[in-house]
């Protein structure tokens, strides 16, 4: 360790300071995601409401999400020249002001339109997010900060459904996108208030190098950097894994043996909260064992998950759900923050493009999920969740021995 490291004036775990930060980038994941998500449960609503079909309003989450995933890397430019901090707040200002269009939207293409946007908007946050933990925190801390920040995309994610579904029963999908927007907004209030102003190192070694010139360089280094493809594959195989099967479930609990209602089997979504707790573990628990093992260990716990899967009664499947969420959730905080520490060139770009990675898996994998499911039914659907998960595993080999990479 060098001596710059023995006084690197990052807050440490604990301080006052590194609260302050994390408790404002979870603040930004709740926005982004409750946002994100919020028409997911109000989708019947919603083509009922335009009159159109079901795959035509879910066009709703797959064009957001396409957006989101599409405008990291444009994001990550824009990071590197007006600072990680003012991109998160700009990303979310623009996220909401188009979430207060949405309601209003009286047309399918009009509401796909705003959703796309509004998707292309959040994807400031993801490109950002983890780099600005990696540069405002100390080392040693950064897989515990990134842990907790990961934890709030589950939070986001459920608490922007089930409000979603609830304002919907009261009002239609408009009262549920609505309140999305205004919990975007709170959260994005709790951000600019708490983020202390940032005093850790910009890594921009190419600093000198104008305009296109150096961002090319740090998309390279991106790309080439040791491990680094290795960690946007657990993105793209995992997600994709996870997504398919939370695509299904709603439809295995109401077929049967199981016969739940809509209403009921929207409740799935609470297992979010185990997500929660993946995440927030992953980091002090990596910080004791390593990076690998936590990664491996979580990605055996996500296999035992789908198998518990194949059941035909519903607690045993409720348990599989709840070991399945929180070992991917646990997955996810621990290979993005390997990817930020890793990155020590094109630290955004690198973050893009895993965040890249992780929404093409959700919408390539997702959708070929349903499409098994549709051809073989539901075990087929985990066995190929399953066959997703091992290749990740067989790819993570790559970084059994994945050195740190060198700080001045």
């Amino acid at each position: 360790m060098t001596s710059t490291s023995h006084h690197d004036l990052r807050p440490r775990a604990g301080t006052a300071r590194y609260w302050r930060t994390v408790i404002a980038l979870v603040a930004a994941a709740v926005a982004t995601f409750a946002q994100l998500w919020s028409v997911q449960p109000v989708l019947p609503a919603i083509a009922a409401d335009l009159d159109t079909s079901a795959a035509q309003a879910a066009l709703t989450v797959s064009l957001a999400t396409g957006g989101m995933a599409g405008f990291t890397l444009v994001w990550s430019g824009v990071a590197d020249r007006l600072g990680r901090a003012r991109v998160i707040t700009i990303s979310l200002l623009l996220a909401t002001l188009l979430g207060c269009l949405a309601p209003f939207a009286d047309h399918l293409w009009l509401l796909l339109l705003v959703r796309t946007l509004q998707g292309a908007s959040l994807g400031g946050v993801p490109a950002a997010a983890v780099a600005h933990l990696a540069e405002e925190i100390h080392p040693t801390d950064v897989p515990r900060a990134t842990g907790l920040y990961i934890a709030g995309n589950p939070l986001g994610g459920m608490g922007g459904r089930l409000l979603a579904g609830l304002a919907t029963d009261l009002g239609g999908w408009q009262w549920g996108v609505a309140a999305n927007t205004l919990l975007g907004l709170l959260a994005l209030t709790v951000f600019v208030l708490l983020l202390p102003r940032s005093h850790g190192p910009r890594t921009r070694p190419d600093a000198d190098i104008p305009g296109d010139a150096g961002m090319a360089k740090r998309l390279r280094a991106a790309i080439t950097t040791r491990g680094l493809p290795a960690l946007y594959a657990q993105a793209l195989l995992l997600m994709g894994a996870f997504m398919a099967v939370y695509n299904l479930l709603g439809f295995r609990l109401m077929a049967e043996p199981f016969g739940l209602s809509q209403s009921v089997a929207s409740l799935l979504f609470l297992a979010y909260t185990a997500g929660m707790l993946g995440s927030a573990m992953a980091g002090p628990a990596t910080v004791r064992r390593g990076f690998y093992s936590v990664l491996t260990a979580a990605t055996l716990l996500m296999l035992i998950g789908l198998g518990g899967l194949f059941t035909t009664a519903l607690p045993v499947l409720l348990v599989a759900l709840l070991v399945l969420t929180f070992a991917f959730f646990a997955a996810h905080a621990t290979a993005s923050a390997r990817v930020g520490f890793q990155a020590a060139d094109g630290r955004a770009q690198a973050m893009a493009l895993y965040t890249l990675a992780y929404y093409v898996g959700s919408s390539l994998f997702g959708w070929l999920g349903g499409l098994v499911y549709d051809v073989v039914g539901w075990s087929g659907t985990v066995f190929f969740a399953a066959t997703l998960t091992l290749l990740a595993a067989l790819v993570a080999l790559r970084l059994r021995h994945l050195p740190a990479p060198t700080r001045d």
